[in-house]
């Protein structure tokens, strides 16, 4: 039995668990498929709120500024934004980095919202694939399960929403 990790467009990941008989195989996808997809939709629905009104704080800096600031100017202008939505945030919120039960060091997240959603802002031309393996990295170490890469440097606001997701358990 092995792992296949399969990437889907809007940055996040999945596992399924592949086996070599056939009707066998057809099922645990099935069954694999509806449980992941359940479990992603309890994630979604569960930060919901949450994230819309991120996205909404977002939308409202870019519709006033535009593109073309620093970084640091769209982020005081998130922490105005989030305070009048009355969320509760860490700016710049220095996160340790664990790695086999030992301390190696901090990173920095841009935002931590509510506890529970990183937010990690941008004011660059294009995200690439690095930008969304930050996020997953970020998430992974921080042990979140959700996150919002959001940039403000393109002509209209872009973001996506990352959803953290532990491999299937193997079956012997």
């Amino acid at each position: 039995m092995r792992q296949r990790r399969t990437g889907f467009t809007d940055g996040t990941a999945l596992f399924a668990v592949c086996i070599s008989e056939k009707s066998v195989a057809e099922q645990l996808s099935r069954d694999s498929s509806a449980k992941i997809h359940d479990n992603m939709a309890k994630i979604i629905t569960k930060y919901d709120s949450i994230t819309e009104k991120i996205i909404g704080c977002a939308m409202k800096i870019h519709n006033y500024l535009g593109n073309g600031f620093q970084e640091v100017i769209y982020q005081r202008c998130m922490a105005i934004e989030f305070d009048q939505a009355e969320l509760n945030y860490l700016r710049e919120a220095e996160i340790p980095i664990i790695y086999n039960g030992v301390d190696v060091g901090t990173r920095r997240v841009d935002f931590l919202v509510e506890s529970a959603v990183l937010v990690e802002l941008k004011a660059i031309s294009m995200i690439d694939k690095t930008h969304y393996n930050q996020m997953l990295n970020y998430l992974r170490a921080y042990r979140l399960e959700i996150g919002l890469l959001i940039n403000f440097g393109e002509d209209s606001l872009k973001f996506k929403r990352f959803l953290k997701n532990k491999p299937s358990e193997s079956r012997n």
